[in-house]
């Protein structure tokens, strides 16, 4: 399947998902899809507000995305977005799309930091994205807070089992380069439902925190614990850059140059940072194992009913 193919698959699989929810029916979409994966604090927010070029996410200590936020990135002239709970209204102010996000999250979850597998459906329209739809999954967690049961970090990872599992799912692992990479959570949950690294994409966060002296050539070139897609190492904004405001244009520019001025990763820097990650996400060929044909199941109470979408 080629890619002017995928681009025009993207806005059937948009409208099927939000005519579902908006019917309150689920509707379970064989069809491919890339879920970010990543342990609290590896930088997953940052990642998704650099594709998007503006600050929109919620932030703060603990669990911080409590509900699967799919996120549809559309090309468009003009930038807004919109919410499918909020029909008919278009934000095109991004600090109002973060309150929107907290204030639906809550409206599920509660004030206590609780989590729910019901999504929110986000739309953004602008001339800097490239067509991609993600889902931004839940933090990896071990430590319960506020009035979260002591199973939650049980209760995260079953949630994320129920994309990553899809074969069609594209796993996106998000890992700071200053842990200890065969620690990393996200790249064991994904080896568990990818053995073989077949649809895993390593994103290596926080290089430029590494102590002086150490370096992650030896990962970003695939050569330790290797993926069949690689790894694409970005350098996000500070806490202090996110506090002062910095401009997310500014921040490239910077991610650019660390990887053009740097010994260990200048011979890499073409295939390094956030512009060649949404390229290669943008181009990736996911197909199911029956090359090309996906399934839509639709649910209607308790009954299911499946048909087959062969792409032309």
């Amino acid at each position: 399947m080629g890619n002017r193919e995928m681009e025009e698959l993207i806005p059937l699989v948009n409208r099927l998902q939000d005519a579902f929810s908006a019917l309150g029916q689920s509707c379970l979409l064989e069809l491919p899809q890339i879920a970010v994966v990543g342990g609290q604090s590896a930088g997953k927010s940052s990642v998704l507000e650099n594709f998007v070029g503006r600050d929109f996410l919620p932030r703060g200590s603990g669990i911080v995305t409590r509900r699967p936020l799919v996120l549809q990135l559309v090309t468009s002239k003009a930038e807004y977005a919109e919410f499918l709970h909020c029909k008919g209204k278009k934000f095109t102010d991004f600090d109002e799309v973060r309150h929107e996000i907290e204030a639906e999250t809550d409206r599920v979850t509660g004030m206590n930091k609780g989590i729910s597998s019901i999504p929110i459906n986000l739309r953004v329209y602008s001339p800097h994205v490239l067509n991609l739809t993600l889902i931004d999954l839940p933090g990896i967690t071990k430590v319960p807070v506020g009035d979260q049961p002591p199973d939650i970090e049980y209760q995260i990872r079953e949630m994320i089992m129920q994309f990553i599992t899809r074969e069609n799912c594209l796993i996106l692992a998000v890992t700071p380069a200053n842990t200890d990479l065969a620690n990393s959570d996200a790249l064991k949950l994904a080896k568990e439902v990818d053995p073989q690294g077949l649809r895993t994409i390593g994103v290596i966060t926080k290089l430029d925190l590494m102590d002086e002296g150490t370096d992650a050539r030896d990962v970003l070139e695939n050569k330790l614990l290797p993926l069949r897609r690689g790894y694409v190492g970005v350098v996000n904004r500070s806490q202090k850059d996110i506090d002062g405001k910095k401009d997310i244009k500014a921040a490239m520019l910077a991610e650019r140059k660390f990887f053009l001025s740097h010994p260990a990763y200048r011979h890499i820097a073409d295939r390094m940072g956030t512009p060649h990650l949404q390229k290669v996400l943008n181009q990736t060929r996911q197909v199911t194992p029956n090359e090309g044909i996906w399934s839509i199941s639709l649910r209607s109470g308790e009954s299911w009913s499946s048909f087959s979408l062969l792409p032309t």
